[in-house]
C-alpha cells in the first residue's frame, strides 16, 4: 500500500453527506481501513482511515466534494510509526468511567481529566446516557449520567477507584469505574439486599419500635451495619428483644413500607429486559414476599420470623441469611440458572452485603455506609436505585417509566 491517509470532515450535518464523500473516495480508488462518525448538537464529525495503492488527486477530489456538501474536509498522510501507534493504542484495555448526580457540575470534567491523566489513560469517548434537561430547567428524570471510555496501559484500577471515590465525595458526584468486557451488557441475574436498599427502612427497627424496644435494637443494628458486630450474634440478640410482638403488627408495617427512590422504574425495566431478580436479605421473608408480590421479584431468600399463637417467639430459625449465606445463594442461583458469575449483579448497603458484592460480576454499594463504599467496587449515593441501569450501560432512550 503506497499511502495511508486520515480523512477528517466536519460541518453542520445534513442528509446525503456520507453518500457524497463516499462517491468522492470511490473515484480515488481508496480502500477503507477504518471509520468513525458522530453527530453532536447538529455538528457532524467524520474520520476515515483510507489506503491508496497509487498516487491520486485525493486532496483535490475531497476538497471539491466538501465544498458541495458544506463540509471542511482534510486529508492527512499517516506514516508507518503513527499507524503502528494507533493500532497499539486500540488493543489496550478499555475502562468505563461513569459520572452520576442529580446535576453534573461542568468543573468535574477538569477533575476527571486530571485523574485519568495521572493514571496514563486517554479519554477516548464521552457520551450522555441520561435524558436531556428540559427547556424549563427541570433536571432529567433519574438524574444526570455521562459515560467516558478510557484507554491506556493497564492501570492500578483499585488505586484509581480509591481516588475516584474521594473525588466524587468532594464534588457530590458518583464516579464508577468498570473494566469493559463482553459481560457488561450480558448480565442476567440481579440480587438485592432489602432493608435500606429496596425500601427506605430497617424493618427490624420498625418492629422493635412498635414493641417498645426501638432504641435497644437500633443501637445493635447500627453497630452490625458498620461491621462492628458479627451479624449472626447481633441478629439473635435483636430477635430475642421481639419476643411477644403481636402478629397483626407485621401486616400493618408491610402496608406502610416506603419504597426506595427509583425501585419501581428499575424493576419494570429489568423484567422487560429479561433479567432474573432475587431478594437476598438478612431481614424477614414476610416482608420480602410482600415486595415480591408488589414488584415482581422471581424469588426471595430471607430469615423466617417464628410465630406461635399469634406472637413472635424471639427464636431464630436456621440457616440465618448472613453475609456468607448471601454470597453462597448468589452463586447457587447463578449455577442453577446456567449463568456465570460474570453475568451476576449484586446491590446492597451494609457490611453483611460485602461478600455478595465481591462475588458478583458487578457489585454495587447503594447509599451505603463509608466502610462499605470504600470496599465495594462500585457505589451509587447521589441518585435512586434505578441508576443501576446506567451502570449496566442502558441509555434513558432504552428505558420505560
Amino acid at each position: 500500500m503506497a499511502r495511508r491517509c486520515l480523512i477528517r470532515a466536519t460541518g453542520m450535518a445534513r442528509p446525503g453527506q456520507l453518500e457524497g464523500l463516499g462517491k468522492a473516495l470511490g473515484r480515488t480508488g481508496a480502500q477503507l481501513l477504518d471509520i468513525n462518525q458522530s453527530v453532536t448538537f447538529g455538528m457532524l464529525s467524520l474520520e476515515a482511515l483510507v489506503g491508496l495503492d497509487h498516487d491520486s488527486a485525493l486532496e483535490a477530489t475531497l476538497s471539491e466534494a466538501g465544498d458541495a456538501l458544506g463540509l471542511d474536509v482534510q486529508a492527512i498522510t499517516v506514516d508507518a510509526e503513527d499507524y503502528q501507534r494507533w493500532s497499539s493504542d486500540a488493543s489496550q484495555p478499555r475502562l468505563i468511567l461513569t459520572l452520576l448526580a442529580p446535576r453534573l457540575p461542568a468543573g468535574i470534567l477538569a477533575e476527571v481529566g486530571s485523574l485519568t491523566a495521572e493514571f496514563g489513560l486517554t479519554v477516548e469517548l464521552i457520551h450522555r446516557l441520561s435524558g436531556r434537561e428540559s427547556l424549563d430547567g427541570q433536571a432529567p428524570q433519574g438524574g444526570s449520567c455521562v459515560e467516558c471510555w478510557l484507554r491506556g496501559e493497564e492501570a492500578n484500577i483499585e488505586a484509581l477507584r480509591e481516588k475516584a471515590l474521594a473525588l466524587g465525595a468532594e464534588h457530590g458526584v458518583d464516579i464508577a469505574i468498570q473494566e469493559d468486557s463482553i459481560w457488561r451488557r450480558h448480565r442476567r441475574l440481579v440480587c438485592f439486599d432489602m432493608d435500606s436498599t429496596l425500601i427506605k427502612a430497617e424493618v427490624i427497627d420498625e418492629l422493635a419500635r412498635r414493641h417498645g424496644v426501638g432504641d435497644e435494637v437500633a443501637d445493635v443494628t447500627e453497630r452490625a451495619m458498620r461491621g462492628e458486630l458479627d451479624f449472626q450474634a447481633s441478629f439473635r440478640e435483636r430477635m430475642s428483644k421481639l419476643k411477644g410482638l403481636d402478629e397483626s403488627v407485621l401486616a400493618s408495617i408491610a402496608e406502610e413500607l416506603p419504597l426506595m427512590d427509583g425501585v419501581e422504574r428499575l424493576m419494570v425495566n429489568l423484567k422487560r429486559f429479561g433479567y432474573r431478580t432475587v431478594i437476598l436479605s438478612g431481614g424477614f421473608t414476610y416482608f420480602a414476599r410482600y415486595l415480591q408480590e408488589r414488584l415482581g421479584f422471581d424469588e426471595v431468600h430471607a430469615n423466617e420470623l417464628v410465630i406461635e399463637n399469634g406472637k413472635v417467639t424471639g427464636e431464630v430459625r436456621t440457616p440465618i441469611v448472613d453475609a456468607e449465606r448471601k454470597a453462597e445463594l448468589l452463586e447457587q442461583i447463578a449455577l442453577r440458572e446456567g449463568f456465570t458469575l460474570e453475568q451476576t449483579i449484586a446491590v446492597g448497603d451494609g457490611a453483611n452485603d460485602l461478600k455478595m458484592l465481591a462475588k458478583a460480576g458487578l457489585g454495587i454499594a447503594f447509599r451505603a455506609k463509608p466502610l462499605v463504599r470504600a470496599q465495594a467496587r462500585q457505589a451509587i449515593s447521589t441518585l435512586g436505585i434505578d441508576a443501576v441501569l446506567y451502570l449496566i450501560g442502558y441509555r434513558q432512550a432504552d428505558l420505560i417509566d
